[in-house]
């Protein structure tokens, strides 16, 4: 299968390795991907694992996983070069009401221990 985040490789050879925990994403962007993945998937899990751990307060995997579920991801944009710590991106899918819908945000990442986490991100229009 092709990989939900749209790298033009496959599933297995993407965004699969850091699902399973068989090597963490090399970059911020690399773990804004497998993010895209994860609610495509859904995998709730990984969504909360990725999560930078003092922010996770804010979150639930429940709501993670069901937002996942809800939803038809369809398709991932960059939409600038991503830098060392922010990816810009447009996030395309389709509603509980089966209306096309975009996510537009600026990701903040940060490394810890050489394993990068999401920490926030602003929502553009």
């Amino acid at each position: 299968m092709n990989c939900p985040c749209c790298s033009g490789k496959t599933y297995e050879e993407c965004c699969k390795p850091y699902h399973t925990r068989e090597k963490y994403a090399p970059t911020a962007e690399a773990l804004m991907r497998s993010r895209f993945s994860a609610f495509a998937i859904p995998n709730g899990e990984y969504l909360m694992e990725t999560t930078l751990p003092s922010k996770r307060k804010y979150h639930s995997k429940k709501d993670l996983q069901e937002w996942g579920v809800r939803n038809t991801w369809t398709k991932l944009e960059i939409v600038n070069k991503p830098s060392l710590h922010k990816v810009e991106f447009k996030a395309f899918y389709t509603d509980e009401n089966n209306e096309p819908q975009i996510h537009h945000e600026l990701s903040t990442f940060k490394m810890i221990q050489n394993r990068w986490y999401y920490v926030s991100g602003e929502f553009l229009e």
